[in-house]
């Protein structure tokens, strides 16, 4: 799932005499923003996009908590993070296990492995969505607004983890990639054609 908009507004007091350093700053955060960018692409590029049948398939739980699937969260986290996502499933890497990381608040990245919803709250809310998988669409999605899931981490070890709002939209996102469901098909008619026809020169034949 892809970053929400933030706006920060910030208040700048000019002083004669600094104009060389506000040059110089800009520049260095022309060049931030340019390498941000680079990154961006270059972890979109190893995301699998729409029309990749991966992305259609059910993962499958996860039996073998070993080197190879800590090497498996290192990378997800990594490609979420360089492709500005707040959540990753495995499908969207090709990889059919049951496992999604995704990053609430401040508390930095977690890894859920075959995560099982143990609590959903009633109310529901509609919010545009956003999918790394999915570039340039966002369309409205109808999500629960509380949920609560349990599973293992990397190690094994449980994890339980009672979510709101935007955190629980994330990972009710994420639970519907491991099941080979999309946005579109969460989304209503209209909106769905014209995510399709943005989508489709995009679609990936194989």
């Amino acid at each position: 799932m892809t970053e929400h908009d933030h706006t920060h507004e910030h208040d700048h007091e000019h002083e004669s005499g600094h104009g060389h350093e506000e040059d110089s700053s800009a520049t260095e955060e022309a060049r931030a923003e340019a390498e941000a960018a680079a990154r961006r692409r270059l972890a979109l590029a190893q995301i699998r996009q729409y029309g990749d049948p991966a992305l259609r398939l059910v993962a499958h739980q996860v039996e073998d908590f070993d080197d190879d699937l800590r090497r498996l969260v290192e990378r997800m986290t990594v490609l979420m993070h360089e492709a500005q996502g707040v959540g990753l499933a495995a499908t969207q890497v090709g990889v059919l296990r049951r496992i999604f990381v995704f990053e609430p608040g401040e508390e930095g990245p977690h890894a859920v492995v075959n995560p099982v919803v143990v609590d959903r709250a009633g109310e529901t809310l509609i919010e545009d969505e956003g999918c790394l998988s999915l570039q340039g669409v966002r369309v409205p999605v109808e999500r629960a607004v509380g949920l609560t899931i349990e599973g293992k981490d990397e190690n094994g070890e449980d994890v339980r983890y009672e979510l709101g709002e935007y955190d629980a939209r994330v990972v009710q996102h994420e639970l519907d990639h491991l099941d080979g469901v999309l946005i579109i098909d969460r989304t209503d008619d209209e909106h769905r054609k014209q995510a399709l026809s943005t989508l489709r020169p995009r679609i990936v034949l194989r």
